[in-house]
């Protein structure tokens, strides 16, 4: 796997679900999606999803009320034949070429984007 950041910094709008229930599920990526209390709902340029409350608070840095950056580096590799990929909220349906995506460098806390979005987001952490 091959170490990448983010090409600049983008923001998303971004409200942690701290209510006391007992969650909700979605359907998005083809797949279903769970939202746990502590969980936070993202908007990123109109694509709503949520994120694991521990993942958010490793990932995203408070730019203003409610504006967070996502910071640090991502792991990836295209994806040699569609598939699932398994996520903390749920499960994500991927195509070949597109790219696996992971927050930690062991191969865990993955998801999948297309190649397209993956390489205007993302670019090479030279070694």
């Amino acid at each position: 796997m091959q170490e990448y950041r983010r090409r600049e910094v983008a923001v998303v709008t971004a409200v942690q679900v701290g209510l006391d229930f007992d969650g909700f599920t979605y359907r998005k990526w083809g797949g279903v999606q769970r939202c746990k209390r502590g969980d936070w709902l993202v908007d990123n340029q109109g694509d709503v999803y949520t994120v694991d409350g521990d993942v958010f608070a490793r990932t995203y840095r408070r730019v203003s009320p409610g504006v967070y950056a996502k910071h640090g580096s991502v792991w990836a590799r295209r994806a040699d034949q569609a598939g699932v990929i398994r996520t903390k909220e749920g499960s994500t349906e991927y195509a070949e070429g597109d790219y696996l995506v992971y927050n930690n460098r062991d191969g865990t806390d993955g998801y999948a984007m297309t190649a397209e979005t993956f390489r205007r987001l993302y670019e090479p952490v030279e070694a």
